[in-house]
């Protein structure tokens, strides 16, 4: 294993060679970076096979197994057409709480249809190298011309229902306030697609059922808090305004009608700083500058020493991965790692293992496994 210190790091020739730069911990130990594997492209999520296999999402619309070694094989046949462009195609996927019982995988895609695509989340059972009973369980309402913020990240409540992270598709922002469509919301399903009849909007009319929250711009992450059950999401601000937030049933997070981001180039506002009445402020948001934040995970191993509890967020425009020290609700302390890679990091999860994983965005993107 090769290794060097930060200040030394080479980012080209340390993923050449598969090892890795060192990070130093809260109690003096070092953080190692190593490849699993590479040659992926642009890849958008990693999830763990109970074999010790990985699934990869690519972008442009391949679904990857990785073998435990670092292999990869052909992509998955048996997927719903995608339609891949700029920040949208193939985007989320995870296992079923239960997969060991049933065997479902759930991705999240642009579908293309009528007036133009939207997100849509299929689930299947991976049989070999292929996806058989394929059923499209959500499709996002309006189908938009637009191949920008299709969002999105799913993540299970304890009770197995499915949270999905939408963005506002870029040119229907106004929509963000509109509960009759899907465009930036956070919906909550049953796992066949079903509306939870404790919903909070499900007796609104002219409300979509699927609802859970509105005022979302962009959801890149999501995560579940691991001791109070609730979800956690970030969003891109446009310049500026990245928010991460304590997404709860029935509130508005203010988009575009309360925000820190300001219009791009200009610098103007869009809508007022708040906090005001009616509409939820973020637990964090990042200005004047956005990172760009994406997948994001709550560690709750004791494999790092000091980190437990903390939340990491992958990062594409600050090219790092964010440590944010929690106390409850509040941030306390934000802390930069992997600066030195030059990489944006897509996704970020904790394996079974307990180590963190992560996935950075290129051409030639790899996974990483974060060794203390």
């Amino acid at each position: 294993m090769w290794r060097m210190k930060t200040n030394t790091f080479h980012p080209l020739r340390a993923l050449a060679l598969a090892c890795a730069m060192v990070v130093a911990l809260p109690a003096a130990a070092e953080l190692r970076v190593v490849s699993v594997a590479r040659g992926l492209a642009n890849p958008w999520a990693v999830a763990f096979l109970p074999d010790g296999r990985f699934l990869v999402t690519e972008r442009e619309g391949r679904l990857r197994i990785v073998e435990r070694e670092g292999r990869l094989g052909d992509a998955v046949a048996g997927l719903p057409a995608v339609d891949a462009g700029r920040q949208c195609g193939l985007l989320d996927v995870v296992l079923d709480p239960k997969y060991a019982d049933n065997g479902w995988v759930y991705w999240s895609y642009a579908e293309a249809g009528p007036g133009g695509n939207s997100t849509a989340v299929a689930r299947g059972r991976l049989q070999g190298s292929r996806m058989a009973d394929v059923q499209v369980i959500f499709s996002q309402q309006p189908k938009v011309s637009s191949q920008l913020h299709c969002g999105s990240r799913l993540v299970f409540d304890r009770e197995g229902r499915l949270f999905i992270g939408l963005g506002d598709r870029f040119t229907r922002k106004d929509d963000a306030q509109v509960l009759g469509n899907h465009l930036g919301k956070v919906v909550r399903i049953h796992t066949d697609g079903k509306v939870p009849t404790d919903n909070p909007f499900v007796a609104t009319a002219g409300a979509r059922p699927e609802v859970w929250s509105l005022g979302h711009r962009n959801i890149q992450g999501a995560a579940l808090h691991p001791a109070t059950g609730e979800l956690w999401a970030n969003e891109h601000g446009p310049q500026g305004g990245d928010e991460l937030n304590l997404v709860r049933a029935g509130l508005n997070y203010g988009w575009p009608l309360v925000t820190y981001g300001r219009n791009y180039g200009i610098g103007t506002r869009i809508g007022e700083e708040g906090p005001k009445p009616g509409f939820e402020q973020p637990l964090k948001h990042w200005v004047p500058t956005s990172v760009a934040p994406s997948g994001m995970a709550f560690l709750t191993s004791d494999r790092y020493p000091g980190w437990k509890g903390s939340l990491f967020i992958g990062t594409l425009r600050a090219q790092a991965l964010i440590r944010l020290e929690l106390e409850g609700t509040k941030v306390v302390k934000e802390e930069e790692l992997l600066g030195d890679m030059r990489a944006r990091i897509r996704d970020v999860r904790q394996g079974p293992d307990g180590l963190l994983y992560v996935l950075t965005d290129s051409a030639d993107g790899q996974l990483l496994r974060l060794e203390p």
